[in-house]
């Protein structure tokens, strides 16, 4: 980690921050900031992934190259010298979980409603209409493969004039007046047929009036696999401490 105080202070330097305004975007004290900064203390590997999520900096690169202010430039169009805040670009994305999910069902028309939910922010450029859901079952799981409770999903928002558009096979996540259901999208006519990975569930017949919104998932988000991610960087970042304290004994 010995480039890790190097580079968080060009990268305040490109984005003209002070050590103050710095530690207060990751909830740091200006001290530790500063500790950081010199080498006098490392940081938490939680501190280290909000850096580099924020700035879209790969984790490796923040902690053993030593960055020039032209690579930082190419790692992020808006990481300039203008100051933009980055996290304020991506859109605020409402989400459902298992808490809201019968409100959901019941207010999803309501804006006030809407604004009320919890939000996710990801790096989408499009001003498209997207909705989050968590994951609180296993009907889209078979076999251990496919999508887990806790898994994310992101579906973008399709009007009911474009149902048709929509290929069989596709996953959505569908609201009816009285369920919320993420399965496959299959038509025929006017009868939706909804489809779930697992076996032991049986297909859900609907007519297309059924359907109060529609949302046709764009991206996936496996926690598993976040998790792994997460212990894998865990061990590189405790290996790399090992390993600069060895190299001061020598």
């Amino acid at each position: 980690m010995s480039n890790f105080g190097k580079n968080i202070r060009k990268i305040r330097n490109v984005k003209k921050l002070s050590q103050q305004a710095f530690a207060e975007l990751f909830e740091l004290k200006r001290g530790t900031l500063g500790a950081y900064e010199e080498g006098r203390s490392e940081p938490k590997l939680e501190t280290i992934i909000k850096i580099a999520n924020y700035f879209s900096i790969s984790i490796d690169d923040l902690l053993t190259t030593e960055l020039t202010v032209n690579k930082l430039l190419k790692f992020k169009g808006d990481l300039t010298l203008h100051g933009i805040n980055q996290k304020d670009s991506f859109p605020k994305i409402p989400c459902i979980t298992s808490n809201n999910e019968v409100d959901y069902i019941k207010f999803h028309d309501k804006p006030h409603f809407i604004e009320d939910l919890p939000v996710i922010q990801v790096p989408i450029t499009d001003t498209k209409r997207y909705r989050g859901y968590i994951i609180s079952n296993l009907e889209m799981t078979n076999h251990d493969k496919g999508l887990l409770p806790k898994d994310m999903v992101l579906g973008e928002f399709v009007d009911h004039e474009d149902y048709h558009k929509i290929e069989n096979g596709e996953l959505v996540l569908i609201v009816t007046s009285s369920q919320l259901v993420l399965r496959k999208f299959f038509l025929s006519g006017n009868t939706v047929t909804l489809r779930a990975a697992n076996r032991n569930i049986d297909d859900l017949y609907l007519n297309l009036s059924e359907i109060k919104e529609l949302w046709l998932i764009k991206f996936t988000f496996a926690k598993k696999a976040l998790e792994s991610n997460v212990e894998i960087e865990e061990k590189l970042a405790f290996l790399e401490q090992e390993f600069m304290k060895l190299k001061k004994k020598l």
